[in-house]
């Protein structure tokens, strides 16, 4: 096997990635693209596992009788609702806006190393700003 294959040569000087053991995971650091791509996953597992029962409980609740109408107004009121609500709401924000980035990524739009770590951080900005403004809206502030 010649030198530069076995990597001691200048040419295979190159590191080489293999996978990380599971004490590793938490020193890892992933790119921003990367980031938003896990969290893509994660809300997207959220919304059809836990938000479409719960969402279908509240609207279940909400168009029943009078008094099923004022166990939803007193269930949503309660502020641990209120927050697997705001969780909801971070969940579908997200899930909206990386799915707008993958739709541009897939017209071959913002596919550039520094566009692509632009629209990433866009889309974690944007999707805590709109859910700032909706838990702001959810808890009275306005």
């Amino acid at each position: 096997m010649s030198e530069a294959a076995r990597g001691s040569g200048p040419k295979g000087s190159r590191p080489r990635f293999r996978n990380i053991d599971v004490g590793q995971i938490l020193q890892y650091r992933l790119p921003p693209a990367g980031i938003v791509s896990i969290l893509h996953r994660i809300s997207g597992s959220l919304l059809f596992l836990l938000g479409l029962p719960f969402l279908l409980y509240c609207l279940q609740l909400s168009l029943g009788t009078d008094a099923a109408f004022a166990n939803f107004k007193a269930l949503a009121a309660h502020p641990f609702v209120k927050l697997a609500f705001l969780g909801l709401i971070w969940a579908y924000l997200h899930h909206f806006c990386a799915g707008i980035r993958y739709l541009l990524l897939d017209l071959h739009i913002g596919t550039e190393k520094d566009q692509a770590r632009t629209s990433s951080f866009a889309v974690l900005a944007v999707s805590l700003a709109l859910t700032l403004v909706f838990a702001l809206k959810l808890m009275g502030a306005f």
